[in-house]
Order: structure tokens, then C-alpha cells, then sequence
């Protein structure tokens, strides 16, 4: 759309936020007539009603569900959930309706610039991971490039911005996808699916199905995971341009059409001359940081939407040892009395704590805090074979303890009846207390840390500081 398309036109944005205030900025300074419905009228609402009203955009603080008159667009965020009475009174109104990700699509080269490419990546989890893998294999192959998206940086910025790309790795959030209807990706990749986020899509079958939207129009490759049919079963569903691939990746030997692992090598056999003799070496199992399973397929996976923008091996080996993880994911803090402590705790639901158990042997595991209506069943028997022992804190931590007793009931249980942040200290006392040389001491709580925590991050910090306070003493 150009700059002309947005004058005068009326825009309600639902939601101020990260991102509902840049997007009503931008679209204010493209010459729409922007109104802001918030659910909120707190003190922190006022501020940035008060910042946004200075600008000459309208501001209705308490009243989300009404749909202000003369409304042509809506823009939302993307943690508005589709069953909004203003959802319904736009759908009435025959309003369409985009998150800010439609909207940066949309943007991409209003100026006239030729817009960047999007190699868009989204699933359950690993979503992070992937992003900033790809974009390091990226920059590794002299492109200029950046991590974007769900990640933190804002699409609205990327492609608005002075600064050009060559391309741009895109995480994608089922919410983000949800409403953006229009969005053709160069390539795309669903890296896993598992229960999440159920009470924002309905059912898991609405959930599955907004992830899927990442493939529709894709240009040239729809990459899925071999070992998840689920992503296979979207991409055979999925609209996409003529020609455009499907390509799988796997832990195991990779076919045709795949990239896959063999002994110890990443190897490809999707894009080479011939796919059904020929294999390219790509990288090593150890130049992955940390080397753990599902580490592995995430920089598999990113290879491949390297590899289908054209990206030669050596640059996807390169920039795999390059790449760094964030905190607070598979993270190792220290070892203490030959034992190894493990942060994971952006494993805040099952499916990531599945990733983790896998990883190590034997385990004490620290886990606990908001379930999000999991079940721990499935998790807790897969693990058991693993597991020293376990140290148990947070609210829904009984859901833990039950499903230990039914599948893992010789495996000691320490559960700490408390959930204040000082919690976590004792819990890795209590942990050290049962782990034996050579174990692995793994924070992977399966769930979500605000019954204790302002977020992850800052459970993933009292864990770290708790092992180092025990370092100390054991020097």
C-alpha cells in the first residue's frame, strides 16, 4: 500500500502495548485517522494515552468492546483474543481486521524501496532459537539481515526503518498469524505442535490451524519436521506458489528432499544437484551450541530456509558456531561437586521440558509453577527412566507430584510448599542434596514462572544465582 492508500482513512488500533502504540504512530504519521480502544484505565494506560493523544491520535481508555464509528480498519495486537465483542460488531460492520504483522506487510516498500524477503518461522517451541540461528547462518553469508518479529524486534520498525536488508528471519507467534491474513513468505518452517495457548485459539484444531497459515503463497520451500507429521500434514494442506517445495528435516538420515543427520554430520539432500545420490555436507553435530537433540533440529531447520534463499554451506556451518543462545534456554551455569546445573527456563510448557528431559541422563529435575491447564502425565512417563529425583515448586506443582506417583513412583520427591521467590534457593539445595556425580541438576519447570516470578527470565536469574551461592560454599 502506498502513503496515499492511508490518508484520511479511519483506523481503530485495539490495544496499547509493544505493539499497538508504534503501530498507531506509524499509521498516524502515514495520515490516518487513528483511534485507540483499550480494555485498561490504569495509571500506566493514562501515561500513554496522555504521550499518544499529544501526537493527535484519539485515545478511549475502558471501552475496548465498542467499534468507534467510521471505522474502515482495525489494527490489533496480538494478544486480543478472536472472540472480542469488537471483533464481532467489525465482522457485523464488514470491518476487516489485521495484526501488526499484516500491517508491516502491507508497509513493505511504500517508500518504493525493493522489500526485503521473509524467511518466516513459527511452532510450538524452538521458535526463538531457530530465528536467530538463521539470521547468524545469514549474516555468516555476507547478507544483511535481522532477527525480527515475535522476537523483539519490531517488524513495523524493520521495514520502515532507514536500514535495508537483503532479507529478513521472521519469528512468527500463533496470535501474530492469526491476523495476517495476507502474509506470502520466500520460505517458511513449522518446527513442532503441542497443546498451547489453547484458551486464546478455542481448540487445538484452531491453534494447528493459525500455525499452518505461515505456509499460504510460500515461494519456494514449506519446510517441516519429519518427525512431527502434524507440520507435514499443513504443508500438504497448504496454497503455495507453483513450484514451491516441501522439504523435511530429521535427526535420522535424511531422504530425498531432506536434511538430516549422519554420523555426526548435518548433511543436505534437498538442495544439491541430485537429491538421490548426493548428500552436501553442511556442518558438524558440534559446531551446535548446546549439541542437544532438539538444538539439533532447530539449526536443521534453519538451515534449510537458509539453504532454500541460496545460502552456500559453508556460511551455514559458519554461522552455527557463530551463533550464541539466549539466556535462560539450555543454559549451563556451573558445575559443582561433579555435578552440572542446567537453566532451562524458558521451558514453560511440557513439550519444552520433553526437549530438555531428553537431553540429559541422570536427571534431578526442578519443576513447577502455572500448569496453563497441562497434564504432566505423558512428560512424566517419557522421563522416568531419566530422573534421580525431582524437586517440585510453584502452584500447580501437585499436578506434577500426582503424575510422578502414577508413572514414577520409586523416584524421590521433594515438594516445597511455598511460592515465594526464595523458593528457588531451597529447591536447588534440595536438588544438590539428591543429584550424585556425573548427574545433571535440570531447571525445566514445565511451566509458566508468574505464580513466583515476573517472568522466565527472572526465574531463570534466582536459579543461576542460587547454584552460584552454592558454588561459593562448595569452594
Amino acid at each position: 500500500m502506498s502513503n496515499q492508500d492511508w490518508q484520511g482513512k479511519h483506523v481503530t488500533v485495539a490495544g496499547l502495548g509493544v505493539s499497538g502504540i508504534p503501530a498507531a504512530r506509524v499509521l498516524n504519521g502515514l495520515g490516518a485517522v487513528v483511534t485507540v480502544v483499550n480494555d485498561g484505565d490504569d495509571e500506566r494506560s493514562r501515561a500513554q494515552a496522555a504521550e499518544l493523544e499529544a501526537q493527535g491520535i484519539t485515545v478511549r481508555l475502558g471501552d475496548g468492546a465498542t467499534l468507534p464509528e467510521s471505522t474502515e480498519l482495525i489494527v490489533t495486537t496480538p494478544g486480543w483474543q478472536p472472540d472480542k465483542p469488537l471483533f464481532a460488531a467489525a465482522a457485523e460492520a464488514g470491518v476487516p481486521v489485521w495484526g501488526d504483522v499484516e500491517l508491516a506487510w502491507r508497509l513493505r516498500g511504500h517508500d518504493g524501496r525493493e522489500p526485503a524477503p521473509w524467511l518466516a518461522v513459527t511452532g510450538t517451541n524452538g521458535k526463538t532459537t531457530t530465528v536467530r540461528m538463521l539470521a547468524s547462518i545469514l549474516e555468516a553469508a555476507g547478507l544483511r539481515t535481522a532477527a525480527v518479529g515475535n522476537i523483539g524486534v519490531s517488524l513495523l520498525d524493520a521495514v520502515l526503518g532507514d536500514e535495508t536488508y537483503d532479507v529478513l528471519a521472521v519469528e512468527l507467534s500463533s496470535y501474530q498469524l492469526h491476523w495476517a491474513p495476507s502474509l506470502r513468505a520466500h520460505s517458511a518452517v513449522v518446527l513442532n505442535l503441542a497443546p498451547d495457548h489453547l484458551d486464546w485459539h478455542g481448540s487445538m484444531e484452531a491453534y494447528v490451524a493459525d500455525k499452518g497459515r505461515i505456509y499460504q503463497g510460500n515461494r519456494i520451500a514449506c519446510v517441516y519436521n519429519v518427525a512431527d507429521k502434524a507440520t507435514e500434514d499443513l504443508v500438504r494442506q497448504a496454497d503455495v506458489e507453483e513450484g514451491c517445495r516441501a522439504i523435511g528435516f530429521t535427526l535420522g538420515t535424511p531422504g530425498p528432499s531432506q536434511l538430516g543427520v549422519v554420523d555426526g554430520i548435518l548433511v543436505d539432500r534437498a538442495f544439491v544437484t541430485n537429491r538421490q545420490k548426493q548428500a552436501q555436507e553442511l556442518a558438524e553435530v558440534g559446531d551446535v551450541n548446546p549439541p542437544a537433540p532438539h538444538n539439533i533440529a532447530n539449526a536443521l531447520a534453519a538451515a534449510a530456509l537458509a539453504r532454500a534463499f541460496g545460502v552456500e554451506p559453508r556460511a551455514v556451518r559458519d554461522g552455527l558456531r557463530a551463533f550464541r543462545p539466549d539466556a535462560h534456554r539450555i543454559e549451563h551455569v556451573a558445575d559443582v561437586a561433579e555435578v552440572a546445573y542446567i537453566d532451562d527456563s524458558k521451558a514453560t510448557n511440557t513439550h519444552a521440558a520433553e526437549a530438555s528431559l531428553a537431553a540429559y541422563d541422570p536427571i534431578v529435575w526442578i519443576a513447577g509453577g502455572l500448569a496453563k491447564g497441562a497434564t504432566f502425565d505423558e512428560l512424566v512417563s517419557g522421563a522416568a527412566k531419566r530422573l534421580r529425583g525431582v524437586v517440585l515448586i510453584g502452584r500447580d506443582r501437585a499436578l506434577i507430584r500426582e503424575a510422578l506417583t502414577r508413572h514414577a513412583p520409586e523416584v524421590p520427591v521433594v515438594d516445597l510448599d511455598r511460592t515465594d521467590t526464595g523458593a528457588m534457593s531451597e529447591a536447588v539445595r534440595e536438588a544438590a542434596r539428591l543429584a550424585r556425580p556425573g548427574d545433571t541438576v535440570l531447571m525445566a519447570p514445565a511451566c509458566a514462572s508468574m505464580d513466583m516470578f515476573a517472568n522466565y527470565n527472572k526465574r531463570g536469574e534466582a536459579f543461576a544465582d542460587a547454584v552460584r551461592a552454592l558454588a561459593d560454599e562448595s569452594a
